[in-house]
């Protein structure tokens, strides 16, 4: 019997789903010490962004020789040493359109947050004050929003702001899409130059660091909005910051982080930014899809 192992959780009428195909599943989280001598008994590792699936434990799997699969329930797979695994002989995988809905819808909710002060109005007036005076904010309508990288979500993104009235310009390493006419392709520092709204929707490459730091907040215009649901780490916190304080940036909304938790009190604390603890695909929907994916993904897969 396939033996699968779900360490930070799986939607139930997932499991379910393959205990009725036949397929043993175990809901259990292991420390990193011991993740990797555990795996000598699974022939599936299910994992969100809890789990890091990094070389030691991937070459303690590799010598019981049954490992044969891992699958991130999200988009993301910098918590996996990718290529490693699949030198192993570990294939590594993801449910890259389970989330994309949830995860626009955050971004664009995180927009009007800081455009409307909904974020610090809502502090304050559970301190019993009525700020109303401090809260001029600004509309989306008419706003140009620039998306750093063009895939699922920032497409779902795109859809969502162009609807309420936002022009919408995009660059992407792949270059021009095809079909969307309606957005306007640009290079970085015109996208940088250009947008009141930026973003992001790009992997974290550890080789590279982060896509915004100082130079990048330097070109953008004077109170523009930074929007980061993708990854920690392709903006520089430090940077970030800088650009609050002096003025730079009018806000900014984050709902990932260089380390998480994050310890970075400053900026969840910082007066002009909307914060979330990495919720992007924590919607009922989205887990419902990543679930009936990693199904999909386990049988096909392993089916005779």
């Amino acid at each position: 019997m396939v033996r699968v192992l779900v360490t930070d959780g799986m939607e139930k009428s997932g499991v379910e789903e393959l205990k009725a195909r036949g397929f043993e599943v175990v809901e259990q989280f292991y420390q990193p010490e011991e993740l990797g001598e555990a795996l000598k008994d699974f022939d599936v590792l299910v994992v969100r962004s809890a789990t890091k699936v990094r070389k030691p434990i991937i070459d303690k799997a590799a010598e019981g020789g049954r490992l044969k699969m891992v699958i991130r329930g999200g988009v993301g797979v910098d918590n996996i040493d990718v290529a490693y695994a699949i030198e192993k002989g570990i294939k590594v995988t993801n449910t890259p359109n389970a989330s994309s809905a949830s995860v626009a819808e955050l971004t664009i909710g995180h927009m009007f947050a800081v455009a409307r002060f909904i974020n610090t109005a809502n502090v304050t007036m559970r301190e019993g004050k009525w700020d109303k005076k401090h809260y001029e904010g600004i509309e989306l309508n008419g706003r140009t929003l620039g998306l750093i990288g063009f895939g699922r979500i920032s497409r779902e993104v795109a859809k969502r702001a162009y609807a309420l009235g936002m022009k919408v310009i995009y660059t992407d390493v792949i270059g021009k899409a095809e079909g969307f006419e309606q957005y306007e392709f640009v290079d970085m520092e015109t996208l940088l130059k250009r947008s009141d709204f930026i973003s992001l929707h790009i992997p974290f490459d550890k080789e590279k660091g982060a896509t915004i730091g100082s130079e990048q907040f330097a070109m953008m215009k004077d109170g523009a909005y930074l929007v980061n649901c993708a990854r920690g780490g392709v903006v520089c916190e430090k940077a970030l910051l800088e650009a609050l304080n002096s003025g730079k940036l009018a806000g900014a909304a984050v709902d990932v982080f260089e380390e998480e938790p994050t310890k970075n009190e400053e900026l969840v604390k910082h007066p002009r930014v909307s914060v979330t603890p990495h919720i992007g695909a924590s919607t009922a929907e989205a887990q419902t899809r990543i679930g009936e994916e990693i199904v999909s993904i386990i049988t096909e897969h392993f089916k005779a």
